[in-house]
């Protein structure tokens, strides 16, 4: 917890970031109103990738949760396309799409009035995403608990992601958000992915050939 308080500032500073959060995240598959405070994740932008890699690397906020962590991975995305707002403003850039592993990012600021309705209808979702053989990765994260929440999840090809997206109780999630009107604020951005580092409950999820 002292991490989280810390670090805002020392994000802001770091050369060549621009659009930045600072998320908990939750229990279980990591999409939960339970906290859990071992885990938590970093989302930035950055003009190149080449200064991701470099920052997301040395940059000393970063270096000191790698440091003071048991165990930490990074991703680095290429956005393909993004509709949406977080905290007011687009964030991300769009570009080409190329060939291997696509990432999904969804986050929603939920109505207090359909706290209820939104939170009965979680754990079910979070259980069958987690259990989805396709799926590569997957954690639910979130800048306020219960009210503002991240899902981020990486499949192996658009065919994949579209399947779980499309049908069941996923599919029924988002028509009832369009029919009732459930967030106040939503954003959805989909993610080339180009490589990872480090590992994530022991092992590295993507097996990537390319490394940050």
């Amino acid at each position: 917890m002292t991490q989280m308080a810390l670090a805002r500032g020392p994000l802001r500073r770091t050369p060549g970031i621009g659009f930045h959060k600072l998320c908990g995240a939750g229990v279980g598959h990591g999409f939960s109103p339970t906290l859990n405070p071992d885990t938590i994740a970093i989302l930035a932008t950055w003009n190149d990738e080449a200064t991701a890699r470099e920052q997301t690397r040395t940059a000393p906020v970063f270096a000191r949760y790698a440091d003071r962590a048991s165990e930490d991975y990074t991703v680095l995305l290429r956005t393909t396309s993004a509709r949406g707002a977080w905290s007011g403003v687009a964030p991300f850039t769009t570009g080409p799409a190329t060939d291997g592993p696509l990432a999904a990012l969804t986050r929603a600021t939920i109505k207090p009035s359909v706290l209820r309705r939104f939170w009965g209808r979680v754990p079910r979702l979070d259980d069958l995403i987690g259990g989805d053989p396709n799926v590569t990765f997957k954690i639910g994260i979130g800048e306020i608990p219960m009210l503002h929440q991240v899902t981020f999840s990486v499949w192996p090809s658009l065919d994949s992601m579209n399947a779980f997206a499309r049908t069941g109780p996923h599919a029924e999630a988002i028509r009832a958000v369009r029919q009732e009107g459930w967030f106040s604020e939503e954003l959805y951005a989909r993610f080339t992915v180009l490589s990872d580092r480090g590992t994530w409950g022991g092992t590295a999820p993507l097996n990537l050939k390319g490394s940050l």
